[in-house]
């Protein structure tokens, strides 16, 4: 959380456009902070997108877009929705239509817990780069925790809950596990 993602896919995917070449915009179907199909950024900046539910063929989606007119690169925002199966089908758009995928989301839930989509993703991807925020402190954030309605860290509940800055908050490790009140916590 915090890290850009969105921004930076949105710069990647405008750097493709600048140079005349057409890309294919993905998110979370349910994931509409934004609006319905838009991926935007924290600092104002955003642009329509195609959506993807959890059932969706996301091969089959690229497929169509290809046959629809060129396309030089597909983006996909909240990757960490994506199911296993649809993150194989991602493999398959660039092996079997050499089609470059980038992905942009997180790797672990408020529990610490890698998201499905996202182990899937880390074992599949070609090339991997870190967008880093950090903590309060000032160390790498890797973690995030959730906030109810009164601030309260959640340490229980479903993985997915949609939210932004009123819900979560981005820590370093050590951090997330005081606020999880981890008994193991060795706090200097």
């Amino acid at each position: 959380m915090n890290a850009g993602k969105s921004t930076v896919l949105l710069q990647a995917a405008h750097n493709y456009a600048e140079r005349g070449m057409q890309t294919y915009l993905l998110t979370a179907q349910f994931d509409n902070r934004a609006g319905a199909g838009r991926i935007a950024s924290r600092i104002g900046i955003g642009e329509p997108a195609d959506t993807f539910g959890r059932n969706d063929d996301l091969f089959c989606k690229i497929e169509q877009r290809i046959s629809a007119g060129p396309c030089a690169c597909v983006f996909i925002d909240e990757a960490q929705f994506l199911s296993p199966d649809q993150v194989w089908q991602l493999a398959r758009a660039v092996d079997d239509l050499g089609m470059p995928v980038m992905t942009y989301g997180l790797r672990v839930d408020f529990m610490g817990e890698l998201f499905p989509g996202s182990a899937t993703l880390l074992a599949l991807a070609d090339e991997m780069r870190e967008i880093r925020t950090i903590c309060f402190c000032g160390k790498k954030a890797t973690m995030v925790v959730r906030k109810d309605v009164d601030g309260t860290v959640v340490t229980g509940g479903n993985q997915v809950q949609i939210g932004g800055n009123e819900t979560y908050v981005s820590l370093c490790r050590r951090h997330w596990r005081e606020a999880v009140d981890d008994g193991d916590a060795k706090l200097v």
